[in-house]
């Protein structure tokens, strides 16, 4: 009954009712669309740096990371990478000789990190494969084919099946080059490793380098899937203890932290904004209680207890926050449903974003947990702002407040 009386007590005043609805039903539609926006923009950085860059889990020798020295190898990485494949966790292992070089066109030079890998393995550890804008992944070009990025192709003024030499320090500490032909070209959305990470075949980076048999500066493993990552990571480091075994958060905390630190700002940015709408309803519901002092008064002196009052008016500002946060809260999920598929489009800005890994379309992320946690908080700011108000109603003298005009 009281529940009833309550939410007919909100629309006697409906335009006022309207207004403080309005207000909060557009402010956690502006929290839950931040936040599957925020969500989505952090998971793709987060997808494209693990899936992309660094995989889940890779192994190198103990010193190489150190000073990325030619001679710091795993000398049997490709037999090790077989071993490593048939763990039941592990999906994709790939071996990798990764080196430090230089690479110069017709037109200029520059630094960049040469890594010879096994193309069909490749495939089974990173997607770079699907990232290929022009040409093909390794195929097209019968000797010395190389992959390189976007940015780096514009920087050396180069175009498809265009040569370029790379120069090294072989194994041997000599200066070597060799001259290879451009076969595809990749545009993923992080714009620094386009331009300083190159691919060619693992048999022709280890004859320039004059690399042992069979040895390797790296090996990635990629997981069936992501919750097998502490448990895979502790077995090899346990098993391959003399070696360096790190995982993508170890490697590149930065992306770990990137993840975490966006879940936080969602939420504090969702606490803002009930903040100030906590304000607006708490001044909303004062208002109301000063209108009716003499109607509180009358329903005191007739003997509805002060317990029964505070519940009615602490429900009439909790439906109040409810009925606004309800549909705010599905307009937010609604749009954000709506742009899953196609994204936001945020080409104006693709430049800068993609300096930083960050890709111009944004797809939206739901995720079950974050709108319970909204909701939650939208039903504690009814709760918490209801308790001023009610509280000051039950400090009138009946005797007082039916006098009163």
């Amino acid at each position: 009954m009281i529940t009833s009386v309550a939410w007919r007590n909100i629309w006697r005043n409906p335009l006022r009712s309207g207004i403080i609805i309005a207000a909060i039903t557009i402010g956690m539609f502006a929290g839950v669309f931040s936040a599957t926006f925020l969500k989505g923009w952090m998971n793709q950085r987060l997808e494209v740096g693990v899936e992309t860059e660094t995989s889940h889990i890779q192994i190198h020798h103990p010193k190489y990371l150190e000073n990325f020295d030619i001679n710091q190898f795993i000398p049997n990485g490709v037999e090790l990478s077989k071993r490593i494949a048939s763990q039941h966790t592990i999906n994709g292992v790939s071996p990798r000789i990764t080196i430090q070089s230089m690479i110069a066109s017709a037109e200029t030079g520059t630094g960049v990190k040469i890594m010879g890998i096994v193309p069909e393995k490749e495939k089974s550890v990173t997607n770079l494969s699907q990232f290929i804008s022009e040409g093909d992944y390794f195929e097209g070009v019968s000797r010395n084919p190389i992959v390189i990025g976007k940015k780096l192709a514009e920087k050396l003024k180069i175009k498809l099946r265009s040569k370029v030499v790379i120069t090294l320090q072989d194994s041997q500490g000599n200066i070597t080059g060799g001259a290879f032909r451009v076969c595809g070209i990749f545009d993923t959305t992080n714009s620094m490793f386009e331009e300083t990470n190159v691919f060619v075949r693992f048999s022709d980076l280890a004859r320039l380098s004059q690399m042992p048999d069979g040895a390797v500066h790296e090996v990635i493993v990629h997981l069936n899937d992501q919750q097998f990552l502490e448990k895979t990571t502790n077995n090899l480091q346990t098993k391959y203890d003399q070696l360096e075994v790190l995982n993508w958060k170890e490697l590149t905390p930065e992306l770990g932290y990137l993840n975490e630190i966006g879940n936080l700002y969602t939420y504090i940015f969702v606490i803002i904004i009930l903040l100030a709408l906590g304000f607006g309803i708490i001044n909303t519901m004062l208002m109301v209680v000063m209108e009716r002092v003499k109607e509180i008064g009358m329903l005191m002196a007739i003997g509805m207890g002060k317990i029964r009052i505070f519940l009615m008016l602490m429900l009439e500002t909790t439906l109040l926050t409810l009925t606004g946060g309800a549909i705010g809260i599905l307009l937010g999920l609604g749009a954000s449903k709506a742009l899953e598929e196609h994204g936001i489009n945020l080409s104006n800005y693709a430049q800068g974003l993609e300096d930083f890994g960050y890709s111009s379309i944004i797809f939206p992320v739901i995720e079950p947990e974050m709108v319970i946690v909204i909701i939650i908080l939208v039903i504690l700011t009814g709760i918490i702002a209801s308790i001023y108000p009610a509280r000051k109603a039950l400090k009138y003298n009946p005797a007082e407040a039916i006098r009163t005009e």
